[in-house]
Order: C-alpha cells, then structure tokens, then sequence
C-alpha cells in the first residue's frame, strides 16, 4: 500500500517559529506539548516524532519476534553459548559513566 503524501506550507516568524499543520501533527502522532525532531542531511530535512526519533527498527523487529513466539506456545532458548559470550564482549568494549550526565529529556 503506497503512504500518503501530505504537503503543507507554514510561514517562519521573525522569531524563528512556525506552526506544525494540523495534518502533519496528525500524521506524526504529536500533539500539544509533543516534542518533533528535525534532522538535515544536506539539502533534505525530515521532520518525526520525538518519541519514535530514537527506536530501534531492528531491535523492535526482535522484540516482536519474541512476543509472537510467546504468543503461540514457543519455547525461548538460552542463547548458544558462543553468542552469549560475543555479546558479552562486545558489551564490555561500549564505555558507561554512571556520573555522566544525559542529553535531552529523560523519562525514567
């Protein structure tokens, strides 16, 4: 099923502002108070919602895996012994400061 193509104009402010149409906001899933992330990559500038900018398709994709063999009585495995111990290392390798501070707002 082809997506839908939706194109508005909205005019920027002389403060820099502008007003998200009601069919953007819509199509985004935001509404007052949601928050939207603009990325520019060159001359291309996407626009999506703030709570969907930083998922991850693949883990998402897995996690659904998961959830449908569940779902229809499969068993879940402990991961092949091999595995578990690359995953282990490779994890070891990614530096983690519980002092550091975090960026942005954070939801705990």
């Amino acid at each position: 099923m082809p997506t839908a193509v939706i194109r508005e104009t909205s005019t920027i402010t002389a403060k820099g502002q502008t007003t998200v149409p009601k069919s953007v906001r819509r199509a985004l899933g935001v509404d007052c108070g949601g928050k939207i992330v603009f990325r520019v990559e060159g001359a291309r500038i996407t626009v999506s919602s703030a709570e969907t900018a930083h998922r991850d398709p693949a883990l998402g994709a897995y996690l659904a895996l998961i959830a449908g063999n569940l779902a229809h009585g499969r068993n879940v495995r402990e991961l092949p012994p091999g595995l578990a111990r690359a995953m282990r290392n490779l994890a070891s390798q990614v530096p983690v400061s519980l002092e550091e501070k975090l960026d942005g707002d954070v939801a705990l």
